[in-house]
């Protein structure tokens, strides 16, 4: 293994050692009073219906296309795809799960002053972002230097599928995630102002 693959693979386990720690610290921060926890669970409720949802049709879809791909392009490219969509599942699962206890503790953050709320939702955002990087990091050099060892060239075939796989479960995530938790986001203004009014 070279130098600058073995750098690569520990800064990829570094960002998700990284967003690991930081999604555990922000769901210790104070996440307000009863009625702001109630209203908080009841996102998470949705969030997790959600995404087992569009979880399972990714499943079908996946299915269907790693047979293709095995057909077509080979074991490797179709190994690489399952990495990629499995990878890809795994950092929208952490996301979800940070970002719906993110958001009522940002609130109540903001009621001791901005710098508290900013630091909050600033980490708490960046664990998406870090734990996609990280595993893509992680998938794109240890599956490089897994099937270059053991079969070559076919390695930059099997990097397509991966990055197939990766490409596929963003496709979903962006199309109906973007929808979920800009109403998470909604939500939990609404927190703030049921709070606000109470006060």
């Amino acid at each position: 293994m070279s130098s600058t693959i073995l750098f690569a693979l520990i800064c990829g386990v570094a960002g998700v050692i990284y967003a690991i720690v930081t999604a555990m610290w922000v769901s210790k921060q104070d996440a307000g009073s009863q009625r702001m926890q109630d209203i908080s669970n009841a996102v998470k409720e949705g969030a997790y219906a959600f995404l087992a949802r569009e979880y399972k049709t990714v499943a079908i879809v996946a299915v269907v296309l790693f047979i293709a791909l095995f057909a077509v392009l080979g074991a490797w490219t179709a190994i690489g795809f399952l990495i990629g969509t499995v990878g890809s599942a795994l950092a929208g699962f952490v996301g979800m799960w940070v970002t719906v206890r993110a958001n009522v503790r940002t609130t109540q953050a903001a009621s001791k002053g901005l710098q508290q709320a900013l630091t909050l939702s600033f980490k708490g955002g960046s664990v998406t972002g870090i734990m996609v990087v990280g595993l893509g990091i992680i998938g794109l050099a240890g599956y490089f230097t897994l099937v270059k060892s053991i079969a070559g060239e076919a390695a930059f075939h099997a990097l397509i599928g991966l990055g197939f796989g990766c490409s596929l479960m963003s496709v979903f995530a962006r199309i109906a995630g973007g929808i979920y938790t800009k109403a998470a986001d909604v939500g939990a203004d609404l927190v703030g102002k049921v709070e606000s009014r109470n006060t």
